[in-house]
């Protein structure tokens, strides 16, 4: 349960659940991560952590130290698995995110049942591939989540098909991102269900409230901040270059990062900070076990990807009543109705400068925003209600 999108999702369904209704089992691989201890044991049972699981992620040389040879070769075969497969598509110009489709395809046969014992009237599985759940869990009906937009990833589509067609349900966070779905698997459709990502706004708004943080002591400085991993699909390298269009069109503003994952793409953030001459103006926070206060404090928050499926920064912003930019990736009207609730610029380095100047300067369409957020419900607790109905 590490800091993420998808992880924060989960954690709001697991906040959102009601007892009395259902009974809940929670199984993670591994009981680690910053939002373990937010887990509502009151509501959902977390199963105890299965040492075999919990090495599925890490360092094979501890998986080899524990003795686990069997899950050690499976997981060789499916890195080999990857890394064959990114060779014969790599010029499709699209990120690889295939290794843990391989990966899980090759190992859930040496990993031990869940709860052998006991049927699952449902049983979810909230990120892929969900080979886990659909050979090591029983349960009456399954259901897989789809959080990103599949026409932007390399995709093995007929070996990722034959994994989906065994769910009786595919639940998609946006009607936009089942879309995109659909447009790399057609046949899926009759299983699509809409479930959107569900957060909990009072818990986000108590946890802005922990601690207060100062981004910028100058009140004419904007501050902006943006969160994620450093990886591809983020666009976090671009950052400097806008930062420097926006400063040369006499703006006075600072862009903070809340982000860990690939130190290379950090690494290129920063010296692309000290090429441009914006070193003090992009600040790297780093990884923070609590982001709430820092959107909070911000003034803007910005989200410069290449592709999002329903981006929970994005909503967790809204929730705490920010102005919100987003770059025009496909699913980017999914999310915000532009003038209202947020604005969608171009993903272009020059156009998104220009137009990220000009809405930090209309402070009279910001405040609007602010109003129309606080009369809002950003939190989407209704959509359990979607869940128990699949359990019928």
């Amino acid at each position: 349960m590490e800091l993420g999108g998808a992880e924060s999702a989960l954690l709001g369904l697991l906040q959102s659940v009601d007892p009395v209704r259902v009974d809940v089992d929670v199984f993670i691989y591994s009981h680690r991560g910053e939002l373990m201890d937010f887990i509502p044991k009151e509501k959902v049972n977390l199963l105890p952590e299965m040492e075999a699981y919990s090495l599925t992620e890490k360092p094979m040389s501890e998986v080899v130290r524990m003795g686990y040879w069997r899950l050690a070769i499976a997981r060789m075969i499916g890195r080999q698995k990857t890394v064959s497969f990114c060779k014969r598509h790599k010029d499709s110009g699209k990120p690889a995110e295939c290794g843990t489709f391989f990966q899980q395809r090759a190992t859930w046969k040496v990993l031990p049942k869940i709860q052998p014992n006991v049927e699952y009237d449902l049983a979810i599985s909230f990120l892929t591939p969900h080979f886990f759940v659909l050979n090591n869990v029983r349960a009456k009906k399954k259901i897989g989540w789809i959080h990103t937009d599949y026409t932007r990833i390399m995709v093995d589509v007929e070996a990722e098909l034959k994994m989906w067609e065994r769910l009786d349900y595919i639940a998609s966070i946006s009607e936009e991102v089942g879309n995109r779905f659909c447009e790399v698997f057609p046949s899926l459709r009759p299983k699509l269900v809409l479930i959107e990502n569900i957060l909990n706004a009072d818990f986000i708004r108590r946890r802005a409230k922990e601690s207060e943080v100062s981004l910028c002591d100058d009140p004419t400085t904007v501050c902006l901040l943006t969160i994620g991993r450093f990886s591809p699909q983020k666009k976090m390298e671009d950052i400097p270059k806008i930062c420097k269009k926006i400063l040369e069109q006499g703006l006075q503003v600072k862009w903070f990062i809340i982000g860990y994952g690939s130190k290379g793409i950090e690494n290129v953030v920063r010296e692309n900070a000290k090429k441009e001459g914006v070193e003090n103006k992009v600040v790297i926070l780093g990884k923070q076990d609590n982001p709430y206060p820092y959107i909070q404090a911000c003034d803007i928050y910005v989200q410069p990807s290449r592709y999002e499926g329903k981006s929970i920064t994005v909503r967790e912003a809204q929730i705490l009543c920010k102005p919100v930019i987003v770059t025009n990736y496909p699913t980017a009207g999914s999310q915000i109705q532009t003038g209202v609730d947020g604005v969608i610029v171009p993903m272009d380095v020059d156009a998104c400068a220009i137009e990220m100047a000009a809405f930090i300067r209309n402070v009279d369409l910001q405040e609007k925003m602010v109003e129309y957020l606080k009369t809002h419900d950003y939190g989407n607790v209704g959509e359990i209600k979607k869940i128990y109905r699949l359990c019928e």
